[in-house]
Order: C-alpha cells, then structure tokens, then sequence
C-alpha cells in the first residue's frame, strides 16, 4: 500500500462523498446477503424549476430513513409537510418496510411528526434551543 495521508475539511467535494460511500457499499456487500438501498426523493418545484422544498428519503432492510423535510416560508402551512409525509409512507410501504424514523431538534418539527404517528424513542440532551435532539420512529 503506498502512503497515506490525512486531508481535513468542512467540504467534502460530491466525488470524495461518493467515493466513501462506494467503500462503505463493498464492505457492506461483503458483510451481508442482499444490498438493500435505495434512495427517494419529493421535489417540489416552482414554474421555472427552482426547488421550493422536498423529503429526501432512503429505505435500507426494512427501515425508510426520512433525511431531510425542507419546505420554504412561501410553502409552509399549506399542507405541503402531511402531503409529503403521506406521499413517503405510501412508498415505504410498497417498499415492504417496518417502520419510518427521523430525527429532529427541539426548534424544528417535533410536534408536526407526532401528529404523523411518530414518537420519541431516543433524545439527547444539550443547550437550548437547539437541543434537545429527538429521534423519532413510526411503525407501518
């Protein structure tokens, strides 16, 4: 093996990011039987295709990961999040999954999950008002 060395940054480029994660992926595919990840996305565009928010998602044996509910300010209270929401847990199931799980923090959207069936099912604490951190699970 030729020598390695240590770079450190707080911006990895999208090529350095791909390439852990096909490393991550051929240590998985040895480890395990089946590779299971597949990614999804809800994109909600304006008339000229700028994003206005989303759900990105991935399911993985069994589990449907919800990374990221953004919406912007424009889209907010207008039922965009439960049409999201909805829209993901129809796709988990045909996806044959368990359960849904997130995470959020205490500014963000912890009541507006547990209107969606989610609970808490583990926290961290810290300072406010960033904390404390939820991380929330729906079975399906």
């Amino acid at each position: 093996m030729s020598a390695v060395t240590l770079h450190e940054t707080d911006s990895p480029s999208d090529e350095d990011s791909a390439g852990a994660l096909d490393i991550l992926r051929t240590f998985t595919r040895a480890s395990v039987p089946r590779l299971d990840n597949h990614d999804y996305a809800l994109l909600l565009k304006d008339e000229t295709g700028v994003l206005q928010g989303g759900l990105i998602a991935q399911s993985r044996w069994g589990s449907f990961h919800v990374d990221i509910l953004a919406l912007g300010d424009t889209l907010r209270g207008q039922g965009w999040g439960t049409r999201l929401m909805q829209k993901a847990e129809a796709e988990a199931r045909s996806r044959h999954c368990h359960h849904m799980r997130l995470d959020t923090y205490a500014f963000q959207a912890k009541a507006f999950y547990e209107r969606h069936g989610f609970e808490v099912y583990g926290q961290i604490e810290g300072p406010e008002p960033y904390y404390p951190h939820y991380f929330m699970m729906k079975r399906i």
